[in-house]
């Protein structure tokens, strides 16, 4: 699993003219189960994705496709992390620690 967390590097104006083909990004993301949880983070300086079920450079494939990247109002940052407890609606998304 990964956390992708964006940070506003462009005035929030900037943010706002391309946010519906963000919002539209994320979507198709939500459709192909790559993405399971996205929001703003609270002050509003950028966001966080939670992705699952792909590798590493596919992650940062995802990543450059955004139209906020593409659009240079942003930067990512990504942690991989392995998640070996869930809430019961999360247990599909659990992993087993490397040996």
């Amino acid at each position: 699993m990964y956390v992708l967390e964006l940070t506003y590097t462009a005035p929030v104006e900037r943010v706002d003219a391309l946010l519906d083909a963000h919002v539209a990004w994320l979507d198709a993301l939500y459709e192909q189960g790559v993405v399971i949880a996205s929001g703003r983070k609270n002050p509003r300086d950028g966001g966080v994705l939670l992705a699952v079920g792909v590798d590493r450079e596919r992650v940062e494939e995802i990543t450059a496709s955004d139209p906020f990247t593409a659009g240079g109002v942003c930067e990512y940052r990504i942690t991989e992390f392995i998640a070996t407890k869930t809430t019961p609606a999360l247990a599909a998304y659990r992993e087993q620690s490397p040996a």
